[in-house]
């Protein structure tokens, strides 16, 4: 691989990198995550959000990995594989932060460009604010970045209240998530009815008709739970084109074994998020590369016609945005459009280098 520009034009070979499954511990965590590519290949470091596990990113990955990037996905705390504390304090994006600070000493330490989903955005954000030395630039999808941390009280004062008027929908498109802090046991006792049926019913592709509607996320605390008062997820298929059937199943394992607690449990942690945020230089302004995607049809994340992108517009010195035909679950539903995204905006920032190079830090 030595000599070969990742990100480059170069034919790749037929034939898919393979994934590797490893787990890295120490004595306050253990991650699990997914691995390919070459070991000496500059890193790109893939984190999910709710409700997944890294090898959504196995398309990306692939990808990457052929392209000669040192690709590592892990599942994040309280997800797949990887620890789940007991307490709801610890998963605080600290210590989230601290978590995939010590897997990237363990993996060489070097720049990398960290691509993130919906939490695993928020995730990659801190990570640039709080360490901008392990960064070479930033992919975000699906979520914006919010230098006053991910909150409701940074959310809420966002929303299109022509969409969601203040009287009827006091939270917007947000009500679920503050379902979670003030039902968090009957909200998670909902999901773990049926995990199956759970996450067949949460992944599904966007609806450019959804746009400018009420999304069923803003009723949630009225209709007494995301399922209503059934209480559990009605019997839905998997759609194969998001998740292949293999890694659906390794899905819905790992929320078997978890259960939804410990990932529900991101969302009750917004006081420690904000004093969190307030502890990063400048204000967590950005001011290395940052690639926003955003999904045309997301009907819950989009930036666009409203303010929900404005501070991050205001907080990154070098951002790109672009958006593809696609809902909240981008990187599933546009696998390879987001792999030529990416790959254009690095060759654009000039952010690949040869293969087997260790750059100086902060490059």
């Amino acid at each position: 691989m030595h000599g070969r520009r990742a990100g480059g034009s170069e034919p790749r070979p037929a034939r898919a990198p393979s994934l590797s499954f490893r787990t890295f511990r120490t004595a306050r965590q253990a991650t699990h995550y997914v691995e390919s590519g070459p070991a000496d290949g500059p890193l790109m470091i893939f984190l999910h959000g709710w409700p997944a596990i890294g090898l959504m990113w196995r398309a990306q990955l692939e990808a990457f990995a052929a392209d000669g990037w040192h690709c590592v996905a892990p599942d994040l705390r309280g997800f797949g594989a990887s620890a789940a504390p007991a307490a709801n304090e610890d998963y605080a994006i600290r210590e989230v932060v601290a978590d995939l600070g010590e897997l990237h000493d363990q993996l060489g330490g070097g720049p990398a460009v960290w691509v993130g989903h919906d939490w695993g955005s928020i995730v990659a954000g801190a990570v640039a604010a709080h360490a901008p030395e392990r960064c070479r630039g930033v992919v975000l999808t699906s979520w914006a970045y919010f230098p006053d941390s991910n909150s409701l009280a940074t959310l809420v004062p966002l929303v299109d209240r022509t969409i969601y008027p203040a009287d009827r929908y006091p939270d917007g498109q947000w009500d679920y998530y503050r379902h979670y802090t003030t039902h968090f046991d009957a909200a998670v006792a909902d999901l773990d009815a049926d995990p199956a049926a759970t996450l067949a019913s949460i992944y599904r592709p966007g609806d450019p008709d959804a746009l400018g509607q009420v999304a069923p996320t803003a009723t949630v605390t009225r209709d007494g739970g995301r399922f209503g008062g059934e209480h559990h997820a009605p019997p839905t298929a998997a759609d194969p084109a998001l998740w292949p059937a293999e890694d659906f199943d390794v899905l819905v394992r790992a929320f078997k074994a978890q259960g939804f607690g410990p990932s529900c449990a991101w969302y009750t942690n917004d006081a420690a998020n904000i004093a969190y945020a307030r502890e990063a230089p400048d204000g967590g302004r950005l001011t290395l590369p940052v690639l926003f995607v955003n999904g045309d049809w997301d009907a819950i994340c989009t930036v666009t016609g409203n303010h929900q992108g404005d501070p991050m517009r205001s907080a990154c010195a070098d951002l790109t945005e672009t958006s593809l035909p696609a809902g909240h679950w981008l990187p599933l539903e546009r696998k390879e459009e987001l792999v030529q995204t990416v790959r254009t905006w690095l060759r654009g920032k000039d952010l690949q280098f040869v293969a087997g190079e260790r750059p100086d830090r902060g490059r």
